[in-house]
């Protein structure tokens, strides 16, 4: 067996383990420990992938196919490169946190936890696979716990808000059949059919005028996850409703899969059509990453500010993708990873600022820093990643998304670069005004006064969010050498 399937398995494991748990205990130490697993298998892969990049330059490393399903040639296919790495990273630390930061959940805390896990399954078993097929199953198993997860655990208006979501996401799923239904049957020129990424972009047999019409199904199939203007709504819907380590998840990670599928799919395996008809996208995405920072502006409740707010940031990472150089597109993988990183804390933040409060809405709160300082410390310290300060992901993370985009020499893309930078003043006035009404201003109401600062737990889970947010500011060498070297492949394509 391949070790990267260990991403799946353990999984696995923690449900076959929750499910046997009897009590809270048992709940807890399963999850702690099947997530520091998943944690410290995610940094023995990196390990592993960084020596054995230093004496293979293939595409993707670790590969290892089994036959699944013959008639249609489809395998369980797995293999992983930079970004891969980065993102299973990524999703680790999420899972990490998240488990922490839903301690006292309730109620049905077991049934919680399995729908939390599987989604999990998904996302893992997303960023392993190189079989078109097998990315979409995974794809789907990761949506779909999201449901449930919203409608029974959730808060507000949450069956509306679950169901907004799961039929906006399946909508995209069906664009997304459609796409790798018609890839397969283009993915080779001799009529060897294949799901095999490695193998399609090998073939190179995609012909343009289908590239025309498959490139904007895939595209949007993956962007409408990755909260692309106009199919973005149900991204604050859902982010408002959702409970804390579902938001967590969803924002750090769920909406990565859009990003990088649009990596996968639609550029390594169209590049014609990519060049031809990027921008069309450039300008859905350059409104996605003003709009999103412009409705933040006006938002009172919390979580809606940071649903917005990631709207913005993951239309950042598809207009990043779009401008098709190299330095643009690791860029857009930082902004994944550092976006991943400080929209889990806000949630996970805002997640226990509520359970305190017992409400979201900013004029109901003020003068937080005096009576739980170190929840207001990591909510300013989100603040500052997130509108770009020197030291943290966010800079370098936009910095190389706008350097990339420079690049471009032509009116056009000179335009849609000036415009996405006037996002960082935006998200700045949202963020300030943020914390200087909830954490600086008068206290509202009294019965605040004599709430408690976090317990372990939630400082264990925010302190894990914050040291990696800084962490990746403070040396983001490593993380864009990683990156770089893996788009080899796909810059060549172009």
């Amino acid at each position: 067996m391949n070790f990267l399937s260990l991403f799946v398995l353990i999984p696995l494991l923690m449900m076959l383990g929750l499910w046997l748990s009897r009590d809270m205990k048992q709940i807890r130490t399963v999850a702690v420990i099947g997530s520091t697993l998943q944690l410290v298998l995610a940094f023995v892969t990196l390990f592993l992938f960084m020596k054995e990049r230093a004496v293979n330059d293939a595409p993707m490393l670790f590969t290892k196919s089994v036959m699944w399903y013959e008639p249609l040639n489809i395998h369980y296919a797995v293999g992983v490169d930079g970004i891969s790495v980065a993102m299973l990273l990524l999703s680790a630390i999420i899972v990490f946190a998240g488990v922490f930061a839903s301690w006292k959940i309730n109620p049905l805390p077991k049934e919680f936890f399995l729908w939390l896990i599987l989604l999990s399954i998904g996302v893992f078993g997303f960023f392993i696979s190189i079989d078109l097929f097998t990315m979409f199953m995974f794809y789907e198993i990761a949506l779909i716990p999201m449901y449930l997860l919203i409608g029974v655990w959730g808060s507000g208006n949450k069956n509306y808000s679950a169901m907004k979501l799961t039929l906006m996401l399946m909508g995209g799923s069906a664009l997304l059949l459609l796409s790798i239904l018609a890839i397969y049957y283009n993915s080779s020129a001799d009529g060897n059919y294949t799901m095999n990424l490695l193998e399609i972009a090998r073939n190179h047999a995609i012909p343009l005028a289908q590239q025309y019409w498959i490139f904007p199904l895939a595209f949007v199939g993956f962007g409408v996850l990755g909260a692309m203007f106009p199919f973005h709504t149900w991204s604050p819907d859902g982010h408002a409703s959702a409970p804390t380590a579902v938001s967590m998840l969803h924002a750090g990670v769920l909406m990565k899969l859009g990003g990088y599928g649009c990596f996968r799919v639609a550029i390594f395996l169209m590049p014609e059509a990519a060049n031809e008809l990027a921008w069309i996208f450039l300008i859905l995405t350059g409104i996605s990453v003003v709009y999103g920072a412009f409705s933040a502006c006006v938002q009172t409740d919390l979580k809606y500010i940071n649903a917005y707010s990631s709207v913005s940031h993951c239309g950042l990472v598809l207009f990043a993708i779009l401008m098709l150089n190299s330095t643009a597109m690791t860029g857009a993988v930082m902004q994944m990873l550092s976006h991943g990183l400080m929209t889990a804390l806000f949630f996970a933040l805002i997640g226990m600022i509520y359970g305190r409060t017992h409400t979201r809405d900013i004029r109901e709160m003020g003068g937080l820093m005096k009576i739980m300082p170190f929840l207001s410390v990591c909510y300013v310290i989100a603040g500052l990643a997130s509108l770009g300060l020197p030291g943290l992901s966010g800079f370098v993370a936009e910095m190389t998304i706008f350097v990339g985009s420079f690049q471009h020499a032509d009116l056009f893309h000179r335009v849609f670069t000036i415009v996405a930078c006037t996002s960082i003043v935006i998200t700045a006035v949202y963020i300030l005004r943020v914390v200087g009404k909830l954490l600086f201003g008068p206290v509202q109401n009294e019965h605040h006064r004599e709430l408690t600062d976090a317990t372990w737990w939630e400082r264990f889970s925010a302190i894990t969010l914050v040291v990696c947010v800084a962490a990746i500011g403070c040396f983001p060498n490593w993380i864009s050498n990683l990156i770089r070297e893996s788009l080899t492949s796909i810059i060549e394509r172009l």
